[in-house]
């Protein structure tokens, strides 16, 4: 009867609760993808500077080097628990160089769920026989494009259309659709502005649940809500970001980014928020030897926690994130190790990250 109750909280959990909810939909769409962004804790919305500038900022999607690029990530998140898979193809557009469009899809999922609804038989008897095995998963796919504007190319443009769809086994499913906007000003050689607004138009999700007599008895027997068709409402997000990059002699590099993640939902942990606004700041950098090597370290997710001992105390706490990265000529490998800090005693995850840049083919003679 535990594993039972186990698996119906879950599911309330998981599946319900989404009665035109408008905070912390979609999550799944702010953790980020590629190693390099997350070895400086997703700093970098204004200084992507490859394929999975999609995500990030997709008008830096026009600040790609070549005319076709493809960026592939995978990771294990929370210790294993999760799958995180990304990949994305972008290709220069046109005549004049100055637009880009790019393909993308993201995946996340929680396999090998055990689905205990069905084992208790009208005796009350146990039969693990009858458990089974489902995944919860979520899918997005993105479509992008990016054009720098006049003469200078100083200031690019970038949107996003996003298809959601999120399932749990075959108990229920949704699907989503919104869209993103943004822009990237290179304010000198070394000073980038850029900002990302995800959800502008706001990205509903609409939910369907298909469940047998039998789990609806489960459901009710152990004290939880029955599972019904329902909404979810994401709010606009806007992400904005400073970054400075220079030079210290002739081999080594360094970039620096300063990016606030500003929202209307509202926490009562994060250090710069209230019931309706939310901004949580991040830190992340680069050092970098030859255009060859480069070490990376972030810091964000500041928090102030409950304290442990007393509950009308709380702590201040942060989590870092590293990484590195390795260029083999149109080819990079790139790895981060997040969630290191205390924060809930999350586990580490580990990501790993490939991008290729792939020339033109010469035109025939």
């Amino acid at each position: 009867m535990k594993k039972v109750l186990l698996l119906t909280t879950f599911l309330t959990t998981t599946l319900l609760g989404l009665k035109a909810q408008v905070k912390f939909v979609n999550e799944f769409l702010n953790i980020g993808v590629g190693a390099r962004a997350h070895g400086m804790f997703g700093s970098v919305v204004a200084s992507s500077n490859d394929a999975s500038a999609a995500f990030w900022n997709t008008a830096s999607l026009t600040r790609l080097n070549a005319p076709l690029s493809v960026s592939v990530m995978h990771a294990n998140w929370f210790g294993d628990i999760a799958n995180f898979d990304y990949f994305t193809i972008a290709k220069r557009l046109g005549q004049d160089n100055k637009s880009y469009g790019a393909i993308s899809f993201i995946r996340l999922g929680v396999d090998n769920i055990s689905n205990t609804l069905n084992i208790v038989n009208p005796d009350g008897t146990i039969d693990l026989e009858k458990s089974t095995e489902f995944s919860a998963v979520d899918y997005a796919f993105l479509v992008s494009y990016a054009r720098s504007v006049g003469k200078s190319d100083k200031l690019a443009l970038g949107g996003n259309l996003k298809i959601i769809r999120r399932k749990v086994g075959e108990f229920g499913s949704a699907w989503g659709f919104g869209a993103d906007f943004s822009m990237q000003y290179k304010i000198s050689d070394k000073l980038s502005l850029g900002a990302m607004v995800r959800d502008i138009t706001t990205t509903f999700n609409t939910w369907s649940f298909d469940l047998s007599e039998e789990e609806k008895e489960v459901f009710q027997s152990t004290g939880n809500e029955v599972p019904i068709s329902s909404s979810e409402i994401s709010l606009p997000r806007l992400i904005a970001g400073l970054a400075y990059q220079g030079q210290i002699g002739s081999q080594f590099s360094y970039l620096a980014e300063l990016d606030a993640n500003i929202s209307s939902y509202g926490t009562q942990s994060g250090v710069l928020s209230g019931k309706n606004f939310s901004l949580e700041p991040s830190l992340g950098a680069e050092l970098g030897y030859a255009r060859r090597v480069y070490l990376r370290l972030g810091i964000g997710n500041l928090q102030r926690v409950l304290n442990e001992v007393n509950a009308n105390k709380r702590d201040f706490e942060f989590q870092p994130n590293i990484g590195f990265g390795l260029v083999l000529g149109r080819l990079k490998l790139d790895y981060a190790l997040a969630n290191v800090g205390k924060i809930s005693d999350s586990l580490a995850s580990h990501i790993f990250s490939l991008n290729l840049d792939l020339a033109e083919k010469p035109a025939s003679k």
